[in-house]
């Protein structure tokens, strides 16, 4: 038996501290499965809320679903060009592919299995995979700015899809400078979108404004919804993304959005908020929820990254401070994403 470090959880809680294990089985890929050696992973707030206990109970002790690294073993029936190939291991680990749903979307399959949440994820050295629901990652991209990509990246680059937006028209991201926003102010510019921001502090605007946003507005200090609505010639934004899981913020993009506009939800939150249909109806308001995205959505945004129009800003960290991470993503400290370097 060959053994590997993890970052491990022992029970989520809001007290919970991962810390290293060094003595996890390196698992061995079944049929239709690659063992992959990871270089890094992405930290996403869905980790947050499971680490914390926050959300459904993880069924595992290692989280993470941002990991790319290096196919070192081939289980029965996985074509042999996989071996050696770099790939990316993501949210949605397996789907049946054979249900009502799948034909519709096979990322909302009800018979899904997520990394990080039913199997385990990509905190840890190595981790087995299905061969056809990985990522090949394009030789151009590193592993470090590739990673975002596989969650962060495709959830806001699917919603962003999902708003219908025409070339010039308003959106506004709330939680603009973090891991999914500041992905999703390049990609709506280079659509050709008008982009608002709103985030707090300095360093966000900064980052906001640099990825080509027409305005930054910090939610702490100005007055956001008279600044939206007088951009926009007192209308609204035709759509909200809203990547940040605040419940302020998502009270306030129901007062941002224009008549007959659109509010995306992305950003996760374990709240109930109060929406009224009354005001839905009459303002002709669509409602929308999105999470991560199809493989031919991962492929587009992938060349759109070789091609430049979309570069991760990342922050670097060791994977022994995950939870260092874990605390700050919780405060909203990070400005765009937290990466992982698996030891090797």
């Amino acid at each position: 038996m060959q053994y590997q470090t993890a970052a491990w959880v022992d029970s989520p809680s809001p007290n919970t501290k991962p810390y290293l294990k060094h003595d996890v089985l390196i698992p061995t890929p079944s049929i239709g499965q690659v063992l992959v050696k990871l270089e890094c992973s992405g930290v996403c707030h869905s980790d947050v809320h499971a680490i914390l206990g926050e959300t459904k109970r993880m069924a595992v002790h290692i989280g993470g679903h941002e990991g790319i690294g290096q196919v070192v073993e081939l289980g029965q029936d996985v074509p042999q060009s996989y071996l050696h190939s770099r790939v990316g291991v993501k949210w949605l680990y397996s789907a049946c592919q054979a249900c009502e749903i799948c034909t519709l979307n096979y990322t909302r399959c009800p018979h899904q299995s997520n990394s990080g949440r039913d199997v385990p994820g990509t905190f840890q050295q190595y981790v087995v995979a299905p061969a056809k629901f990985v990522t090949k990652i394009p030789s151009e991209l590193s592993s470090e700015r590739a990673a975002p990509l596989l969650c962060a990246g495709i959830t806001v680059f699917s919603a962003i899809k999902k708003a219908g937006l025409n070339v010039g028209e308003w959106v506004v991201f709330p939680g603009a400078g973090g891991g999914l926003g500041h992905l999703g102010v390049q990609i709506a510019v280079k659509m050709g979108y008008r982009v608002i921001a709103i985030d707090e502090g300095d360093a966000k605007g900064r980052l906001c404004r640099d990825l080509g946003a027409e305005i930054y507005l910090d939610y702490k200090i100005d007055s956001v919804e008279e600044t939206v609505m007088s951009l926009t010639g007192g209308y609204g934004a035709h759509a909200i993304i809203c990547t940040t899981g605040s419940d302020a913020a998502y009270a306030q993009a129901f007062q941002l959005v224009r008549v007959l506009g659109t509010v995306v939800c992305v950003g996760l939150t374990i709240s109930q908020l109060p929406v009224s249909p009354f005001a839905v109806a009459i303002r002709g308001l669509k409602v929308i929820g999105s999470s991560v995205g199809t493989e031919v959505e991962m492929e587009e945004l992938l060349q759109m990254a070789v091609n430049g129009d979309v570069v991760p800003h990342i922050e670097m960290f060791e994977l022994s401070e995950l939870d260092n991470v874990v605390r700050q993503l919780a405060e909203a400290q990070i400005v765009g994403r937290a990466v992982l370097r698996i030891p090797q």
